[in-house]
């Protein structure tokens, strides 16, 4: 429709218009700088608050990795790997529900047909990780990882309950090298989550291979902010 210099855009194509650059302008920024999601289980309690029907939403920077690596102690978002089970259902179809999803997987907005994850990265490529110290620590190339935001982890005691008694803590596993490229990923509410240490806990691993990794490219961006709740709106460490 060709519009005569000087006269305006009728009322309905105005606003069409305007719908239109704005919608072009959060699918920019939830594409390339910024996306909102929302925690899907409760694998980072307390730090994030979450279930299979609601939880957190939580602000991701998606260039917060730019020409760099995550590093220990940031919390990230990862696509789940296909190896790794889903921590809440991912709902399928056709119809309005599929567009959706489509819609969400090429602008950002809304639901996608990827379902992704949030842990803490706890070794980086290259780093050799093992569990556990004589205080039930974390060992980073030997020496301990100081964890304040653990939420009930796996028991342990020392002499009682530790990596050499029998039965063994099912949060001991044997030293793991990353291989570079990829991280290892753990949830603050360490008994419950599904993540890189899942298959180390059990009493029949004792020795050999168990750790299971992501790729660093896997990785979407940091967590930088909650947003809602609004009682709990803030940083996120």
């Amino acid at each position: 429709m060709k519009i005569a210099a000087g006269k305006k855009l009728p009322l309905w194509a105005s606003m069409a218009l305007n719908m239109l650059i704005a919608l072009v302008a959060v699918a920019l920024v939830q594409g390339f700088l910024m996306k909102a999601y929302r925690i899907p289980s409760g694998s980072m309690e307390p730090t994030l608050q979450g279930s299979a029907g609601d939880g957190d939403r939580i602000l991701v920077n998606r260039i917060a990795y730019a020409g760099s690596e995550p590093h220990t102690g940031d919390i990230v978002v990862f696509t789940r790997p296909d190896s790794w089970q889903a921590e809440s259902a991912v709902a399928r179809g056709g119809g309005i529900a599929g567009l959706a999803r489509s819609f969400g997987d090429v602008t950002g907005i809304g639901p996608s047909n990827e379902q992704f994850l949030v842990k803490r990265v706890v070794a980086t490529g290259g780093q050799t990780i093992s569990c556990c110290g004589q205080d039930g620590k974390l060992l980073i190339d030997g020496q301990p990882l100081d964890e304040p935001y653990i939420f009930e982890d796996l028991p342990f005691e020392p002499g009682s309950i530790d990596c050499q008694t029998s039965p063994r803590s099912l949060r001991c596993f044997p030293a793991f090298s990353v291989p570079k490229g990829e991280l290892v990923v753990l949830g603050d509410h360490r008994s419950v989550s599904n993540d890189s240490a899942i298959n180390c806990r059990t009493l029949t691993v004792v020795a050999g291979d168990c750790m299971r990794t992501i790729k660093s490219s896997a990785v979407v961006g940091q967590v930088a902010a909650r947003f809602w709740p609004l009682e709990r709106a803030g940083g996120v460490g």
